[in-house]
């Protein structure tokens, strides 16, 4: 079938995108620092640059939830249908090794795959919001328990912790998740260049999905 070159994602989308991976980055490398699991900038200098790169990561939070409601694209992580995440997942466990078909196909209104909605819808709703509230109550900490009671200092570093894991997990799918496209490189490419090459048919899920 026919394919043809199409702005996939906009400017915004991309910085947002590299930003973001590159303030995780530097905030999982800083963070697990300041568990003592290795030295590289110091404990004091580690912890100033997580506290900097935190609330720069909260901006572009705050920047990317105003670009999603004003543009309408929340509507990408709308999940389509059981069976189509079940379909999606055969492929990336097996289908993707015995080069079949992608049952996916993108398009410019529907840029993400069932499994691909699911993982960073996750990661919008679930992890995030755990690092970003444990993070600024650990910030704050005295100021946070003079107005209300909150957990003690130990447990909630736990679950910071706990989500960094989280956060590395999901760091790992996404890398992988890139190399999934027609060519290991295309997904990369389109997220750098913002286009990539589509077929002229839009994807069209099944009406019993």
């Amino acid at each position: 079938m026919a394919k043809h070159r199409v702005m996939i994602y906009g400017w915004f989308e991309r910085l947002w995108h590299w930003l973001q991976a590159l303030f995780i980055i530097i905030l999982m490398v800083t963070g697990f620092e300041t568990h003592s699991s290795y030295t590289l900038f110091g404990y004091e200098t580690a912890v100033r640059i997580h506290e900097i790169t935190a609330r720069a990561f909260i901006l572009l939070i705050l920047l990317a939830i105003f670009w999603h409601v004003t543009t309408g694209e929340w509507r990408q992580y709308q999940p389509k249908g059981e069976r189509s995440m079940v379909r999606q997942g055969q492929y990336y466990a097996f289908g993707i090794f015995k080069g079949e078909d992608h049952p996916y196909r993108k398009s410019e209104l529907q840029k993400l795959n069932p499994m691909q909605k699911a993982t960073y819808l996750g990661f919008k709703i679930l992890i995030v919001p755990v690092m970003v509230f444990t993070g600024l109550i650990y910030m704050y900490y005295d100021w946070w328990t003079s107005v209300v009671p909150t957990i003690g200092l130990t447990i909630l570093a736990a679950i910071h912790t706990i989500g960094a894991f989280a956060l590395v997990i999901f760091l790992i799918i996404h890398v992988y998740m890139t190399t999934t496209g027609e060519k290991p490189a295309t997904n990369i490419t389109a997220m750098i260049t913002g286009y990539e090459e589509i077929e002229e048919v839009p994807d069209v899920e099944p009406a019993s999905v």
